[in-house]
């Protein structure tokens, strides 16, 4: 049940009005969506009212200028409900979405991937130094990163997590993707940070990804280009029902 958060002459103001106003605003209403964000549109409506309010006292509406611009705004209004009857009469079945991934599974490939971690420091001799104590033993290449690397990584052992070609900068890119799992970098990898010691965890050749998980903007996608074809056939309809002559 709506909760009534003001009155203007009479006239309640509702949390329900806040709400449907930040719905009006799209992604940009969540940043109004807060204790002070509402209380700022609360006041808003208030105006609003304010002002209708007085229009109402001074027949605002019965003014010329003032039918001109309803008439405008009604065949407005008019016009995009004529559009939207357009787009309610379309729809995409599962069949053809599921068609559609069938025939372009090239469209949905993920692309080859890898998981691997590193260590970075700002010296090749340090590098080196460490490179040398992982291999004699000493310590692990997990345990040298949350020592020695600057990298945030290290609170993970120095792992990145997965990621595709051209996420990294090119010399990290083509060392890390030229090695095999579980080989750690014999030489360390110079880019603008530093010094990388890489050592590729696992490696993922590309596939495709599964119908289950890209299906919502299958359709989504296959939607919107029904409703494009839809809007203009209807547009070329009527042109040939009400001839369209244009100046320029």
């Amino acid at each position: 049940m709506s909760k009534v958060l003001a009155t203007v002459g009479g006239m309640a103001i509702t949390d329900t009005e806040v709400d449907e106003f930040l719905a009006n605003l799209g992604p940009r209403g969540q940043s109004y969506n807060n204790p002070e964000g509402r209380k700022m549109v609360l006041e808003q409506l208030i105006s609003s009212r304010l002002l209708l309010l007085d229009a109402k006292r001074n027949l605002f509406e019965a003014e010329p200028a003032f039918k001109a611009q309803l008439a405008k705004l009604k065949e407005s209004l008019l016009a995009n409900y004529a559009a939207e009857k357009v787009f309610a009469s379309v729809s995409v079945t599962e069949a053809e979405a599921k068609t559609y991934y069938e025939e372009n599974k090239a469209q949905f490939e993920t692309g080859e991937t890898v998981n691997a971690s590193h260590i970075l420091v700002d010296t090749e001799e340090k590098a080196l130094e460490i490179l040398g104590k992982i291999k004699a033993g000493e310590m692990s290449f997990e345990d040298a990163a949350k020592e020695f690397s600057s990298c945030p990584s290290k609170e993970n052992g120095g792992n990145l997590g997965d990621f595709g070609r051209g996420q990294m900068v090119p010399e990290f890119d083509t060392a890390v993707f030229e090695m095999t799992e579980g080989e750690i970098s014999e030489t360390p990898v110079k880019t603008q940070f530093g010094y990388h010691l890489i050592k590729l965890i696992k490696k993922s050749e590309s596939s495709v990804a599964p119908y289950e998980q890209i299906a919502a903007e299958i359709k989504e996608g296959l939607l919107g280009e029904k409703r494009r074809k839809a809007y203009e056939s209807k547009v070329n309809q009527l042109k040939i029902l009400y001839p369209v002559d244009k100046v320029l």
